[in-house]
């Protein structure tokens, strides 16, 4: 058995360290599951670079997901079944040959289902699912703002938003990605390169999902129409705050609000993290991981697979996501 640590902060090169493992002992509501495949996140990016404040004390091994079979289970585990094929929703861990992990963050899913779009399925679509059910409920026919539109959570927003006949306006940082966008429904791309995505939409929206952070929430939350809700669920921008005075720069630059003026307006501000709600809320989670294996398997989503990297590219998998090269889902198999 063998993972992937994180044994400092930096680029990948000097980042990463490939280890033996053993696993810890098999608590009654677990499962261990033979990792065929793993995938990859942002917030991996965000915690190679020590940027993440839930990233545990390196040495670590991340990572949010995984495909494989189960080959050991708890004794209180009754959903899934030894040699199960399975996704699973990992608590960090997720770098690896062999996991841990809760049942309740595991559901079965089809052998011959595709690797890539089942890893999509765990962290992206749960988060969407939840951005968009749960932290708030879209409802028909609405207008949606998604950032980053061509990233896995955004796709999958794109593609859960679409099921509701809402219109869409979504952004990408380039015109490969802006005809991307088209192909999955996004109504009005932007290239937020070349424009102001705040002074392209000329009309309110209802609800604006934003996994960018700074001015773009700040924007974003100007664009909001009575009644409207912003979801936020990450802050990639933070990235390009090198020191001390830009990260101060940074926080400052999504602005400061009051209880009264969402209150006056009936708007609403909502934050989503995966991670807190697999630790703390295992049902929710269960719930949202299996309403989106049902929709794949009804064939109404279908997870986009940007690109499968070995394990032994690993590095140029992380710089790529790193520098948003990417689209859709990014795995690594063994």
């Amino acid at each position: 058995m063998e993972a992937i640590y994180i044994i400092k902060n930096g680029k990948p090169e000097i980042a990463f360290e490939r280890r033996k493992i053993n696993l810890s002992p098999l608590k009654n509501d677990e499962v261990s599951i033979e990792v065929e495949a793993f995938g990859l996140n942002f917030a991996d990016v965000v915690a190679r670079l020590g940027m993440y404040r839930d990233c545990p004390p390196l040495p670590t091994v991340v990572g949010y997901e995984v495909v494989g079979r189960i080959i050991g289970k708890g004794e209180e585990v009754q959903h899934v079944n030894m040699g199960d094929r399975v996704v699973a929703f990992t608590i960090f861990g997720g770098y690896a040959t062999h996991v841990n992990t809760n049942a309740k963050a595991v559901v079965k899913i089809p052998d011959d289902y595709n690797t890539g779009k089942a890893l999509a399925l765990a962290v992206q679509y749960c988060t969407a699912y939840y951005a968009s059910h749960i932290a708030t409920n879209v409802l028909e026919k609405e207008t949606v703002l998604i950032q980053a539109a061509a990233g896995g959570v955004g796709t999958a927003l794109t593609q859960l938003c679409k099921l509701k006949g809402c219109k869409i306006y979504g952004t990408a940082g380039s015109e490969e990605k802006l005809q991307y966008l088209k192909k999955q429904g996004v109504d009005y791309p932007i290239n937020y390169r070349k424009q102001d995505f705040s002074n392209e939409i000329k009309e309110k929206v209802d609800v604006v999902f934003d996994s960018i952070g700074g001015k773009s929430f700040k924007k974003g939350l100007n664009l909001l129409n009575y009644g409207g809700r912003m979801v936020a669920f990450g802050a990639a921008s933070q990235l390009e705050a090198g020191n001390f005075f830009k990260k101060v720069k940074f926080g400052l630059s999504f602005g400061f609000y009051h209880p009264a003026m969402f209150i006056m307006n009936s708007k609403t501000l909502a934050g989503v993290n995966m991670l807190k709600i697999g630790i703390h809320k295992p049902d929710i989670l269960q719930y949202c991981m299996q309403n989106v294996v049902k929709l794949a398997e009804d064939g109404k989503i279908d997870p986009y697979v940007g690109q499968m990297f070995p394990v032994e590219k690993l590095n140029e998998a992380h710089t790529a996501l790193e520098n948003r090269a990417t689209k859709g889902k990014v795995g690594v198999y063994w």
